[in-house]
């Protein structure tokens, strides 16, 4: 005889509804953006990498691939690079590099 070890204790709970009636979570649509956790090393190479930009313009660029990467997505800030590189502010090389850095330091999220 076990003495009542496994003895149930407390009021019985009621049964969970049926999986049927119950409405399923949709899967929640993930985008790539910045990774905060990275975030430090991504604004030192971004300063590193509009330095030869003027003044009157770096800080534009660099706080507007900041902010449209980590709060749009990465797909919103390659397309304002591309147009920022059409209008004539950055060129070829700079382009290439901004992009490649914001792919490199992106995740989904």
């Amino acid at each position: 005889m076990n003495n009542g070890r496994f003895r149930r204790r407390g009021p019985y709970k009621p049964y969970k509804p049926d999986m049927q009636n119950r409405e399923r979570k949709k899967p929640e649509v993930r985008i790539k953006k910045l990774d905060m956790g990275r975030i430090d090393e991504f604004s030192f190479i971004l300063s590193r990498t509009v330095e030869s930009l003027p003044d009157s313009i770096r800080g534009q660029i660099k706080g507007s691939v900041y902010a449209i990467a980590s709060k749009q997505g990465v797909k919103e800030a390659k397309d304002y690079i591309v147009k920022k590189k059409s209008e004539g502010i950055i060129d070829n090389s700079m382009e290439k590099k901004l992009l490649d850095l914001v792919y490199d330091y992106s995740k989904y999220r």
